[in-house]
């Protein structure tokens, strides 16, 4: 489908269904559209409730626009409209308890919902749909694209190195390192571009000998999927993986176009969060500069009430002061308080545990000091960017990679444990070391700042992520 030069680009932009996901659709859309593109960004019905649902329980708020997330970006004359999409299940169904039907629904059901909606955008809309972008993790856009016949823009929201890890999974599967019964265990040096990564360093789904799991169909599906995309977009710096993004980009057009971060950096103005936020600002005045450390899982990973115990009784034996951030269901909806008996007692006005909060304005107050992380990339983007040394402790799916760019390559980073089962002790003494050690420290500290250079570069007028951005639109747009 040609573009006419002079026409406006419309994308319709489809967010995938979890936080850590949503978050980056959502800074891309305003990245677009504030350079030019008429944006139509699709979220499912039951993210959109949830959003609603929090943002009127947090009071700084404002809630009189809770059909439109995107209403307060709109004074900067951004063309965005809001729609939503089922996933292919009731608004009320609890997707945490029941993960897997979750999955199969978005694996099987959601197209039929998508179809729908995007022949309604495409009949009705001005100026006319010129492009679809959707979240990579997605097993229907191609499809769905040449139906219409859009170009089909991929957006993955994580590294590159995860990215080519999962494009890659045929070589995988043919050495041996992956889908067998015994998977090899010695380093993987056969991925184009990548130098020999141990398989302990890939994504947990791929080091699983089980792959007939849903998460593992919805994977495999993906990456089929992404081989008919027109263009992939990254949020990543060229910078940080370039010989990764050199032999993806023989693949097929791929930019690194991040980091993307919130319109208005510290503060989002638009609900993007699952959970009404609690504010620490207050409680984080009260200490000293330097003497925090700010401690969370992210938006999706599980921990076992096991590991979660022993990080509690670690972090008591530390002394150190401390904001734990404990959603709800992190164990299970089922256990709404996992935490030791008496553990809120013992830490007194030490530490303090809240269910969520806004982590940017967090990681910015002078208090903090360390990040204990699941090393969630939108976290680490965020860590890096407010030089913030981490503490790691992967979870589940690319969290696994990330600890590696974290710890092994980039040093700005330590483990929280180097056991395959935790112990209090453990976590005592590698937080002591991130809060307690000066020397530990100014190195963890001179490497983050080196490493927030490559992305302050990468966004500055001539930098990596602009000049890719702009590559990109002028592609698309010359498109024949």
């Amino acid at each position: 489908m040609s573009m006419a030069k002079h026409q406006k680009p419309h994308a319709i932009l489809f967010a995938y269904p979890l936080q850590g996901h949503v978050i980056p659709a959502v800074d891309l859309a305003i990245n677009l559209a504030s350079r030019g593109f008429t944006i139509t960004f699709v979220n499912t019905h039951s993210i959109h409730h949830h959003t609603s649902k929090a943002s009127l329980s947090t009071t700084t708020t404002n809630n009189n626009n809770n059909d439109d997330i995107f209403a307060a970006v709109k004074d900067s004359d951004l063309d965005i409209r809001y729609t939503t999409v089922s996933d292919g299940l009731p608004v009320e169904y609890d997707r945490t308890l029941n993960h897997d039907e979750f999955m199969e629904s978005l694996l099987h059901d959601m197209s039929v919902h998508v179809e729908e909606l995007v022949t309604n955008i495409v009949k009705h809309s001005v100026p006319p749909v010129t492009c679809l972008i959707a979240d990579t993790f997605f097993v229907w856009p191609s499809a769905i694209a040449m139906k219409f016949g859009l170009p089909y823009v991929s957006f993955w929201t994580e590294p590159a190195l995860v990215f080519t890890l999962y494009y890659h999974m045929d070589l995988l599967r043919k050495n041996g390192h992956y889908a067998c019964h015994d998977n090899r265990k010695d380093p993987i040096d056969y991925i184009p571009g990548v130098k020999a990564i141990d398989p302990k360093d890939t994504t947990s789904y791929l080091q699983q000998t089980d792959t007939t799991t849903v998460c593992h169909q919805i994977i495999s599906k993906a990456f089929n999927d992404v081989r008919g995309a027109n263009f992939v977009l990254c949020n990543t710096v060229q910078e940080l993986e370039p010989q990764v993004i050199a032999a993806l980009q023989v693949q097929k057009p791929f930019y690194a176009i991040g980091p993307l971060f919130p319109y208005g950096f510290n503060k989002g103005t638009v609900a993007t969060s699952l959970w009404s936020e609690s504010d620490c600002t207050h409680w984080l005045d009260s200490k000293p500069h330097g003497s925090v450390l700010y401690a969370s899982f992210g938006s999706y990973a599980h921990i076992t009430k096991r590991d979660l115990v022993e990080i509690a009784n670690g972090l008591l034996l530390s002394k150190v002061s401390f904001v734990w951030v404990l959603r709800p269901d992190v164990v299970s909806s089922d256990d709404v308080d996992p935490l030791p008996s008496g553990f809120r007692e013992e830490i007194s006005d030490r530490g303090i545990v809240i269910p969520w909060c806004c982590q940017t304005q967090v990681l910015t107050h002078p208090a903090i000091k360390g990040f204990l992380t699941h090393c969630g990339w939108n976290s680490i983007l965020e860590g890096i960017w407010y030089e913030v040394p981490f503490v790691c402790f992967p979870l589940l799916t690319d969290q696994f990679t990330n600890r590696k760019l974290l710890v092994d390559d980039w040093r700005v980073g330590i483990n929280l444990s180097d056991q395959t089962v935790i112990t209090k002790e453990e976590v005592l003494e590698n937080i002591s070391r991130l809060m307690m050690d000066g020397k530990l420290g100014e190195q963890l500290k001179a490497a983050i700042r080196g490493i927030k250079m490559k992305l302050e570069n990468a966004l500055s007028p001539n930098g990596s992520s602009e000049k890719n951005m702009e590559c990109f639109i002028q592609d698309l747009v010359s498109r024949k």
